[in-house]
């Protein structure tokens, strides 16, 4: 009786251990063979990225700065790199590629830690940088697509993809490990298009269609800032301190979204705690505005030619509360930085409802005002771009998510590999 029991109950056991297999939810492998951990991905090495940056022609890079660098000869280095300009003006809020260009040039002597490095083989590379400042081509070729001076932006952009297309790296991973930066809005403008597979550096996606640039594969950064940061804002009341309730000073006449400027003028004049100002970017202007700033208490950022502009992030470093009107905008690093513990935002309805905005602001607790302050001054130094880079600053936030975006493009890289096996090797197995 207890023999048929048992050889029942053994029966019973071992259906239902191989239905358990069967339907994948035992692996009795991990019982006789040792289990090989997953290859960790680079964001978990903690190693910093490995970056090869092409050996670009000056043209393509500094020799845009000016014509004493264009006519030296030989490699740009750590020693020759041409400083930023001082009076740079509006042009300085399109750099971001200038900054990431002298990152990899520097050779670290400081001792701090670095998020990228740049290395001389190739082979070893994670990611490979294009060092052309396609933002000062848009401007010091011309604004215009029919104006004849874009010209020169076009050849250039027609002889960098002919010499990505003869790089094998490239044609490798078909530019998905490339890391291009295009932050104006009419960068790469004539075959942008062409370039849609890379890691490409931009400040919204006000101009591109969504076949070309997503969150999935581009870094967005901030815009370079303008005004001078505010180093010794320590007043012991701040909100008192800073009289103007609401401040805004820009150009009113934008396109798309930024059509809104022109309305809030309407809304906002006769608000005698409201300064709304049009002007354009000259170097007494953004002094002018580097003023307005640290005495305000909010600063409005509606939506430019594109959802966002360089005023937020002149906001940021001025410590004044960014008050945000936008539908679609996309921040940086928003992956690791909330924005609402400093900044308020409002809808486009929202903001053009008469009294509604300037009314909120006037409710705002200033208790809550203070500690978005406070932490202004704690964010701000991620949005500082500087030579030599500095440790969690704008360049290294960058490069950081750069790093995040590599595994997709990596997979996207083996995947190609796989799919390309030869036939004969195929017939073979």
């Amino acid at each position: 009786m207890y023999g048929k029991a048992a050889i029942c109950l053994t029966l019973a056991i071992t259906f239902l251990i191989s239905c358990s297999i069967y339907l994948g939810t035992v692996d009795l492998r991990s019982y006789f063979f040792p289990v090989q951990s997953a290859p960790r991905s680079l964001c978990a090495t903690g190693r910093p990225l490995r970056v090869y940056m092409y050996d670009l022609p000056r043209k393509f890079h500094v020799g845009m700065m000016g014509r004493r660098y264009s006519k030296e000869s030989g490699p740009v280095t750590m020693e020759n790199l041409p400083p930023w300009p001082a009076r740079a003006g509006v042009r300085r809020q399109h750099s971001v590629e200038y900054w990431l260009m002298a990152s990899l040039l520097y050779d670290g002597k400081g001792g701090e830690e670095r998020e990228a490095v740049r290395v001389s083989d190739p082979a070893t590379a994670d990611a490979f940088f294009v060092p052309f400042f396609s933002s000062m081509s848009v401007t010091t070729h011309g604004h215009n697509m029919t104006d004849a001076a874009t010209e020169g932006d076009r050849r250039l952009q027609v002889e960098l993809l002919e010499i990505l297309r003869q790089s094998k790296y490239y044609q490798r991973s078909g530019g998905r490990d490339h890391v291009i930066p295009m932050t104006h809005p009419n960068a790469f403008r004539f075959l942008r298009q062409q370039l849609n597979a890379s890691i490409l550096i931009i400040v919204d996606f006000g101009r591109y269609p969504r076949t070309m640039a997503t969150l999935s594969k581009d870094v967005v950064s901030p815009y370079v800032h303008v005004v001078k940061s505010f180093t010794d804002d320590d007043p012991l009341d701040p909100y008192e301190n800073r009289t103007t309730l609401l401040f805004f000073r820009g150009n009113t006449v934008r396109k798309d979204e930024g059509k809104i400027r022109v309305k809030l003028a309407k809304i906002l004049t006769g608000n005698n705690d409201v300064r709304y100002e049009k002007s354009v970017a000259t170097p007494s202007n953004i002094k002018m505005s580097t003023k307005g700033m640290r005495l305000s208490k909010f600063c409005l950022h509606p939506a430019g030619d594109t959802p966002s502009s360089c005023r937020l992030f002149d906001a940021i470093v001025s410590h004044c509360v960014p008050v945000v009107v936008s539908d679609k905008i996309e921040l940086p690093f928003e992956d690791e930085i909330d924005y609402t513990k400093f900044s308020i935002f409002f809808s486009m309805k929202e903001a053009l409802e008469p009294g509604y905005l300037v009314n909120q602001l006037r409710q705002f607790p200033k208790d809550r005002w203070v500690e978005m302050w406070k932490r202004l001054k704690q964010v701000s130094h991620h949005y500082e771009f500087q030579y030599p880079p500095k440790e969690e600053d704008a360049v290294y936030m960058i490069w950081r998510q750069v790093k995040h975006k590599l595994p997709g493009a990596q997979l996207a890289v083996h995947r190609n590999r796989r799919l390309k096996i030869p036939d004969w090797w195929r017939r073979k197995k």
